[in-house]
């Protein structure tokens, strides 16, 4: 039987498809960066014991505003990245769709295929979110108050493109965000459809007669196994996004860094802060997936 985004891409309805996951895809994303310095914090320094003892630090050093350094302008961001990620993750579908159709005389997706789409939608917008959340990373880390490096986000892009240009400075840490990405969003959605796919099995339903508590759930854990199998990912990438410049800077590469955040904090190092990131994670990428 041919699934719904097989019969979208049929009867030509693929572009209002497509702007509909990019609706729903926005309005996940904007809970995303919220208590995300906590995250953050814990991940580039080890000055916390933790998460509490960091949130309790920021609020009484730096006050409750300090939880939303540098969200204000990337929170926009932030929506168009889930955007992106939803319709190319559903472009790529139905594309795969159509080509096993045409092969086997079936649309249906190995799960293999589910991390291919997804792992494409992660590329697609690392474009997106590897400068985006530079920007953020380095308000949330910069000194409080008068020993502060940037007045605001646009400031910030300004003098990181200063550094070393727009690739080297905006996009520092580019390489470990395309692998996090493609991990990340393939499990993500992998992850999803095989839950969705399993209950309609299951119950011998139709997957749009599963409840949206049930949809909910399933998204919830998706989002666990989008940072169980990325984390060490996003730690590298948070060190290198705040690293200085010339003779301040302390990792080379992806793999300097990787190799010199084991040698100083042994592989509990590439975990830091993996309590509140799954915390928020549930509720988050529940919303996004019952919109």
């Amino acid at each position: 039987m041919e699934s719904e985004a097989f019969e979208d891409l049929q009867k030509g309805g693929g572009a209002l498809r497509t702007i509909k996951d990019l609706s729903a895809g926005a309005a996940g994303g904007i809970a995303q960066v919220l208590l995300d310095i906590v995250k953050v914090r814990l991940q580039t320094t080890t000055q916390y014991s933790s998460a509490v003892d960091c949130a309790s630090k920021i609020l009484k050093n730096e006050g409750p505003l300090a939880f939303y350094k540098g969200t204000l302008t990337p929170l926009i961001g932030i929506g168009a990245c889930v955007s992106v990620q939803f319709g190319a993750f559903h472009e790529a579908r139905r594309r795969l769709e159509a080509l096993n159709q045409k092969k086997y005389a079936d649309s249906s997706l190995s799960y293999g295929q589910y991390y291919m789409a997804g792992g494409f939608a992660g590329i697609t917008n690392s474009v997106l979110s590897g400068p985006i959340e530079h920007v953020r990373i380095r308000l949330q880390t910069q000194p409080h108050g008068a020993g502060r490096l940037y007045s605001g986000p646009i400031d910030c892009i300004k003098k990181l493109s200063a550094h070393e240009g727009v690739l080297r400075g905006l996009f520092r840490g580019q390489a470990v965000t395309y692998l996090r990405e493609i991990q990340a969003y393939g499990m993500w959605f992998l992850t999803f459809e095989y839950l969705m796919n399993q209950d309609a099995k299951r119950n011998n339903v139709k997957r749009d007669e599963i409840s949206s508590l049930k949809v909910a759930t399933y998204g919830g854990l998706a989002g666990e196994a989008l940072w169980l199998s990325s984390y060490p990912f996003d730690v590298v990438k948070s060190k290198m996004q705040c690293d200085g410049f010339g003779e301040q800077q302390q990792f080379k590469s992806m793999r300097d860094c990787f190799k010199k955040t084991y040698a100083a904090e042994g592989f509990g190092g590439f975990w830091r802060g993996l309590g509140p990131t799954l915390l928020r994670a549930m509720p988050v990428s529940a919303g996004t997936f019952a919109v």
